[in-house]
């Protein structure tokens, strides 16, 4: 049987207190397989979508710099975590900030960038938002070339 070689490991963090769990799987798969960590966070820009034709919804546009910014801050913060977990156990981490809608711009990425796997906890959306929209998980499990681990942690259940 021919071992499997994970040597570019996508982890897909939201900053939650759970994606904690993820990260150390993902940093765990990489000591085991000698791989390299690319932590990826997306700030989700699919609150612009047009209404009546502006750019930004209006109850969004004076406002924009400053959430943007909140969520900028928090993306660095999420990469930057699970970055210091690689440095802790000797593994390289290479934080990655995108924007764009979450699904397809992980999707997007780890297909450009040849990713050997994307391990990911169960983000997204709960309740009546994950009827409506899908979860960003359930997106990649569906539609990536590219393998998905999804840990599940007790925060989620």
């Amino acid at each position: 049987m021919e071992a499997i070689n994970f040597k570019k490991i996508m982890v897909a963090t939201d900053g939650s207190p759970c994606s904690g769990l993820v990260a150390e799987k993902g940093i765990e798969l990489a000591r085991l397989s000698g791989g390299m960590v690319y932590a990826v966070y997306v700030v989700s820009t699919a609150y612009l979508a047009p209404i009546n034709g502006d750019s930004f919804p209006m109850s969004v546009d004076p406002y924009w710099e400053s959430i943007h910014e909140a969520w900028d801050k928090q993306g660095h913060e999420a990469v930057n975590y699970v970055k210091s977990l690689g440095d802790m156990k000797g593994i390289n981490v290479e934080p990655v900030l995108l924007e764009g809608n979450p699904a397809e711009e992980l999707i997007r990425y780890a297909e450009e960038e040849k990713m050997d796997i994307v391990v990911m906890g169960t983000l997204g959306k709960t309740g009546l938002d994950r009827l409506l929209l899908g979860s960003v998980a359930e997106n990649l499990v569906r539609h990536s070339k590219v393998p998905v681990m999804v840990v599940r942690d007790k925060c989620d259940i």
